[in-house]
């Protein structure tokens, strides 16, 4: 009869047969894909999250469909792969998404983040990855899905505005909320200062999602998203105004103001 080898260094059998080498226990980081179109902050709020481990895992390439995007010079800054890949190049939005969907598939993704991907998805592409892909939108959705939010905001008069992040699914930007962030509409807002004040939120709450998943707190279960294996609200988890504008505080050095 054969024995295990318990004569590595920490006394632990190596596969039932060992052969003296000490076994490699490091737990294995979940990893991400970020999908980007131009600037990337918040790519770079996940960069910075994931510096101060607060992220859950490791960004391991970011992708953008613009080969001057400079995202991908904040991704090659922090030392991730940043590959373009060029819709222009491709036939139709099929052929570029399967494309696509090969190039992420490289990197063995838990999740997929679309952070200012300004792409629509194919069905093809949203399905192969359904429940592991993952947006953020400037608006308290179900209500301004779409572009041009804080214009829209500001012409029907909202008090509330604020950012959303969601699981993607075929319909735009209707996929089940995880976690919002409200940011009160200022007497003489323009779009401008209303897209600074929501940038500030998505900062804040897309590193707060792609943790919650990654540690396997937060699902998406047919049509709705779990937290903790609770049935989260249309609305997802709602910070209000004043939730937000604490945690941005607590952010900030001593005698410093946002």
């Amino acid at each position: 009869m054969i024995e295990p080898n318990t004569n590595a260094s920490n006394g632990d059998t190596l596969g039932g047969f060992g052969n003296g080498f000490e076994a490699d226990d490091a737990p294995v980081r979940p990893r991400v894909v970020v999908l980007i179109s131009g600037s990337g902050s918040n790519l770079q709020a996940l960069l910075e999250a994931q510096e101060h481990d607060e992220l859950g895992g490791d960004v391991v390439a970011v992708i953008s469909n613009k080969a001057d995007a400079y995202g991908l010079v904040r991704a090659r800054d922090a030392g991730v792969d940043a590959v373009a890949l060029p819709h222009e190049e491709y036939e139709s939005r099929e052929h570029y998404d399967a494309a696509l969907i090969k190039v992420i598939e490289r990197h063995e993704p838990d999740l997929i983040v679309l952070a200012g991907f300004m792409r629509i998805l194919s069905p093809l592409f949203v399905q192969y990855f359904f429940g592991r892909l993952m947006n953020i939108h400037p608006s308290l959705l179900p209500a301004w899905p779409g572009l041009d939010t804080h214009r829209k905001v500001l012409e029907a008069g909202e008090q509330e505005h604020g950012a959303s992040v969601h699981f993607v699914t075929e319909e735009l930007d209707g996929g089940p909320v995880a976690i919002q962030a409200v940011a009160n509409v200022l007497e003489g807002d323009d779009e401008a200062s209303l897209k600074e004040r929501v940038h500030t939120r998505e900062h804040l709450i897309y590193p707060i999602a792609v943790r919650w998943f990654l540690e396997g707190r937060l699902k998406l279960d047919g049509e709705v998203a779990k937290l903790d294996g609770h049935n989260l609200p249309v609305g997802g988890l709602r910070l209000s105004h004043a939730d937000v504008e604490e945690e941005l505080s607590d952010e900030l050095p001593e005698g410093e103001e946002d």
